[in-house]
C-alpha cells in the first residue's frame, strides 16, 4: 500500500466530513425552500446515508450474463448494482436510504402542503415518462439515466403546476417520477442484465431517486 493504515483513516474520515459538510450545506437549501425544520434535514440526511447499506429482499428472477458494458460518466444509476459473482438469477431489492426514506418524506409532504392530486399525478406522470425514455439498461450494472433529465422536468412542471408550492412539488414529482419511470417500469430489463442484485435506490444518497428529489428543489 502507497499510504500507511493511518494516513488512509485520516483520509477516510476526512472526506467523509467534507461530504457530510457539502451535504448538509445543499440541504439546508432546500429544507429552507420547503419550509421545514432543521430535524426534517437530519432525519432525510442521516436516514438516507445510515440506511444505503440496507437492502429489502423483494423477490429473484432468472437472468441472463450479458457481454461487459461501461457506463458513461454523465449517467446516474438507479437500479443497482453487483455486489457478489452473477450465478444466473438476480436478487430484486429495495433499497432503505436509496428509495423507502426518500419515498415517505415525499408522502410527507405532500400532507403537509396543499398540493392536489392533479398537481401531484401530472408532475410525477411527467417526469416517469421522460425517465423512462431517457433510461436505459446497462450490463451487469442497472438502469442508468442522465442525472440532470429528470430533476430539470421535475422542476419545470412544478413551476408551471405548483405556484407557490413548486419546491415540495418538485421533490415529490422528481422522486416519485423516476421511482416509477426508471426504476418501476423497467424491471423487466434486469433479465438480461446479469446482475446478481438489483436494489432499488441502491446507491443511497448517490442514487437517482434521491439525488434527483434534492437538485429538482433547487431548481425550483
Amino acid at each position: 500500500m502507497p499510504f500507511s493504515p493511518l494516513h488512509l483513516l485520516l483520509f477516510v474520515v476526512l472526506a467523509a466530513f467534507l461530504l457530510a459538510f457539502i451535504q448538509v450545506g445543499v440541504l439546508t437549501i432546500a429544507v429552507d425552500k420547503l419550509g421545514l425544520p432543521m430535524e426534517a434535514l437530519l432525519v432525510l440526511l442521516f436516514g438516507s446515508l445510515l440506511g444505503s447499506g440496507v437492502n429489502l429482499p423483494l423477490f429473484s428472477m432468472r437472468a441472463e450474463a450479458p457481454p461487459e458494458q461501461r457506463v458513461h460518466p454523465a449517467y446516474s444509476l438507479g437500479l443497482l448494482r453487483p455486489q457478489q459473482a452473477f450465478r444466473g438469477r438476480t436478487l430484486v431489492a429495495v433499497n432503505l436510504g436509496g428509495c423507502l426514506i426518500p419515498v415517505a418524506f415525499s408522502v410527507y409532504l405532500w400532507n403537509l402542503h396543499a398540493l392536489s392530486l392533479g398537481q401531484v399525478g401530472g408532475t410525477v406522470g411527467l417526469v416517469a415518462a421522460i425517465s423512462y425514455l431517457a433510461s436505459r439498461p446497462v450490463p451487469g450494472l442497472g438502469i442508468a439515466m442522465p442525472l440532470f433529465i429528470a430533476p430539470l422536468t421535475a422542476a419545470v412542471a412544478a413551476l408551471l403546476l405548483g405556484g407557490a408550492e413548486s419546491a415540495p412539488l418538485a421533490y415529490i414529482g422528481g422522486t416519485l417520477g423516476v421511482l416509477i419511470g426508471a426504476d418501476l417500469l423497467r424491471i423487466g430489463d434486469i433479465r438480461k442484465m446479469g446482475s446478481p442484485l438489483a436494489s432499488i435506490g441502491g446507491a443511497g444518497t448517490f442514487d437517482g431517486i434521491y439525488l434527483t428529489g434534492i437538485v429538482a428543489v433547487l431548481l425550483a
